[in-house]
């Protein structure tokens, strides 16, 4: 599913119109990204949390060339860790439809 698709079924569950959930959309994402690049967590109870993990500075390959070693510097990455519920929902779709196969 991609953005235009998200908007069209936000908006069809919500009654709102397109451009006024594409607005709602982007204000969410605006947030939770001004929360990480401040180094806040964004937790949604039952759906996941939106966090930042330090990655340490390692030694790479360079794939064209795979006997020079690069030096990879620390960084921050956003990550997403699924909450309780959504995890519960997403297996037992899993679960439902497996079953049916046999």
């Amino acid at each position: 599913m991609n953005k235009a698709e998200l908007v069209a079924k936000m908006a069809e569950k919500s009654g709102m119109t397109k451009k006024d959930t594409e607005v709602a959309l982007n204000s969410f994402m605006a947030s939770v990204e001004e929360a990480l690049v401040a180094g806040e967590k964004v937790q949604l109870v039952g759906f996941g949390t939106f966090e930042t993990r330090e990655r340490a500075a390692r030694e790479g390959r360079n794939p064209r060339d795979p006997e020079k070693k690069i030096k990879i510097p620390a960084s921050k990455a956003p990550v997403f860790k699924a909450g309780k519920g959504l995890k519960e929902k997403v297996n037992a779709t899993k679960v439902a439809k497996s079953s049916k196969k046999k």
